[in-house]
């Protein structure tokens, strides 16, 4: 079995649900698991797969094109009373990640932007604020 340089497994079979190949197995199981339903109930009235938010606009600077900084964002979706969430799958984040997502709340502060993890141990899909607290109570408990 080959996987990428982010750990992806190259049997797509893995990671597909409804014909869409998603770019990792923890991304196809949040939208099977969680994302789905909800829009099964009607409490997620729109989605989409890897929406793109610019961060920061392409300029000129010295004559020189400066490109965007974008944001490709896992899952959006608009919840039956209006508000908006992009939810990130994470396993763990990549070194862009914290300014990217400071970067998002400052330019997109009406949406709210999770990251979300699957932690067999802590109950399945827990936020990372959520993972770092209990991170830090199992922590302390085994110290003492």
């Amino acid at each position: 079995m080959s996987r990428s340089k982010y750990n992806v497994d190259s049997n797509t079979a893995n990671r597909t649900c409804d014909g869409v190949i998603f770019d990792s197995r923890q991304e196809m199981l949040y939208y099977r698991d969680v994302l789905k339903p909800l829009v099964d109930s009607g409490d997620v009235t729109e989605y989409e797969l890897q929406k793109k938010y610019v961060l920061q606009p392409g300029f000129v600077h010295d004559g020189k094109k400066i490109l965007p900084i974008t944001y490709i964002a896992d899952f959006w979706m608009r919840f039956k009373d209006g508000h908006e969430k992009v939810v990130e799958v994470k396993g763990f984040a990549d070194q862009k990640a914290p300014i990217k997502r400071k970067m998002f709340y400052y330019v997109y502060p009406d949406i709210e932007l999770v990251w979300m993890k699957y932690v067999v141990k802590f109950g399945g899909w827990i936020t990372d604020e959520e993972y770092k607290v209990m991170k830090r109570k199992e922590k302390k408990e085994k110290a003492v």
